[in-house]
């Protein structure tokens, strides 16, 4: 099977594991995290507001997932992060305000963009730019507190020593980290086939940590971050598509799957179209509320 496809290592049953509560609180988390990437990039094409992003659109079944499960995880960030924070209940109004660096921004209004960010409440430290750093920091706050890690990161950043060395760190003294890689197979536009000739899962089993390679179905994930917590350190490697540019809202060509659409597709066969149908409503409701307030 294509390991870049939307059904690599996917349980199809695994949705029918988890309660409908569950299922709709996946698409609800998903539903915002899109919807609000909607209209951000449609405000910055329009010019109406210019800001410096890295969209999280396509990718956001990975951060619904861990925010279901994982919630009481010490969660370290990468730069594509929008998703991640909106779903672990990140306030929307002040990741806005951080964007235009207002000081009622979720960090002072002292970063700007849309991905060094955090906010007092929630267990998520920012990324800081440099690529890679958030797994080593990740893995020694892990190695300080002995408190279940996360840290989340794309394969670019695999590649760095930052994360290589703290893959081997992690696995020699046997820390409580589950490493999620999002791996869309590139690095700004460099394709990993002409980057490297490995795949993070077989490195990470060679280290010692207990490894796996799936595409980004958000019930198999929240499956696997179950199956390991009890036995970390180890690795979810996700296949995902993004949808835009690594910066900015440009877009090369239509992604080869889209999770959130697909999602949609399955609930609406289950039976759920009522209720998808009443979550986008409101959400998009909510967010043409929250955008015109500052145009």
């Amino acid at each position: 099977m294509n390991k870049h496809s939307e059904n690599f290592n996917v349980d199809n049953a695994a949705i029918n594991e988890f309660s409908d509560d569950v299922k709709l609180n996946i698409f609800r988390k998903m539903a915002k995290s899109r919807i609000f990437e909607d209209y951000l990039a449609k405000i910055n094409k329009d010019n109406k507001i210019k800001v410096k992003v890295h969209m999280s659109s396509g990718q956001e079944a990975v951060a619904a997932a861990i925010s279901e499960v994982a919630s009481d995880y010490q969660i370290f960030t990468q730069h594509r992060t929008m998703d991640t924070f909106l779903s672990l209940g990140g306030d929307v109004k002040k990741l806005v305000d951080e964007m235009l660096c207002l000081d009622s921004g979720c960090c002072g209004g002292k970063i700007g963009g849309a991905f060094q960010i955090h906010e007092n409440g929630i267990d998520m430290y920012a990324h800081t730019g440099l690529i890679g750093e958030n797994v080593s920091v990740g893995v020694g706050m892990a190695l300080g507190n002995r408190k279940k890690t996360l840290c989340l990161f794309g394969d670019g950043a695999a590649e760095e020593d930052y994360a290589l060395e703290a893959f081997g760190f992690a696995a020699t003294h046997k820390l409580p980290v589950l490493f999620v890689c999002t791996d869309n197979e590139l690095s700004v536009l460099s394709p990993k086939e002409k980057r490297r000739s490995w795949e993070l899962a077989d490195v990470c089993n060679g280290f010692g940590i207990q490894s796996v390679d799936c595409s980004d179905d958000p019930f198999t994930i929240m499956k696997l971050i179950e199956k390991f917590e009890d036995n970390l350190p180890a690795l979810i490697n996700v296949r995902v598509c993004r949808n835009y540019w690594h910066a900015g809202i440009g877009i090369d060509s239509p992604p080869a799957w889209d999770r959130y659409l697909i999602l949609k597709e399955k609930l609406t066969a289950l039976g759920y179209e009522n209720e998808i149908a009443n979550i986008e409503k409101v959400i998009a409701n909510q967010m043409e509320e929250l955008w015109k307030s500052y145009l």
